[in-house]
């Protein structure tokens, strides 16, 4: 890895490790949907470069669609409330959907999305999650394709980002608490 970007405290993930990850998963999808009418439906904005790395590599012919959801504002923690910014463009009724994330912390936007979507009347609704904070979900869920389990701290890069910064780095890193005002936060009694 070339450059590390002064922000970032620790690369939890390097760029190689992702790229085989999603070669991995993306075989596996391959190979589990393979004769089935595939529609792939990216959670913006993070999920965007995720999705496009995992796009190329599935090997059948798919479609994309994309939700643009909001939960974080420019905090680093979910606010649990979730609003739909961007809705999908397709039906998706008897259709195979998978669902493409960035990052699963509390799982409370991707519950709220996978109740959405079931309401449609898909064939079948997975998630593939290129990141997990697996133990800090705060309801249950079952990710058909898992990435990293990464620890409970506050990453950005690989389409991730603090107040829309730093998704364009090419790993995953720890955010040090000075780019992100973490004393601040601290001495807030008002938040989480």
């Amino acid at each position: 890895m070339s450059y590390v970007h002064e922000d970032i405290d620790e690369v939890l993930v390097g760029q190689e490790e992702i790229q085989e990850k999603i070669s991995d998963l993306a075989k596996q999808i391959t190979e589990d949907y393979r004769d089935k009418d595939l529609l792939l439906v990216g959670v913006l904005k993070g999920a965007f470069v995720f999705m496009s790395d995992l796009a190329r590599e599935i090997q059948l012919p798919i479609e994309f669609d994309f939700m643009a959801v909001s939960s974080y504002g420019s905090s680093t923690k979910s606010s649990g409330v979730v609003r739909i910014l961007k809705d999908l463009d397709y039906e998706i009724t008897a259709r195979h959907v998978l669902l493409v994330e960035d990052i699963i912390d509390s799982g409370l936007t991707i519950s709220y999305l996978l109740r959405y979507l079931k309401a449609r009347g898909p064939a079948s609704l997975e998630i593939c999650s290129l990141f997990w904070k697996k133990g800090e979900q705060a309801v249950p869920l079952d990710v058909k394709y898992p990435g990293f389990e990464i620890p409970p701290v506050f990453v950005v890069g690989y389409g991730l980002d603090y107040a829309e910064r730093y998704r364009n780095l090419p790993y995953i890193g720890v955010l040090k608490p000075s780019a992100y005002g973490a004393e601040a936060e601290k001495t807030d009694p008002s938040a989480p």
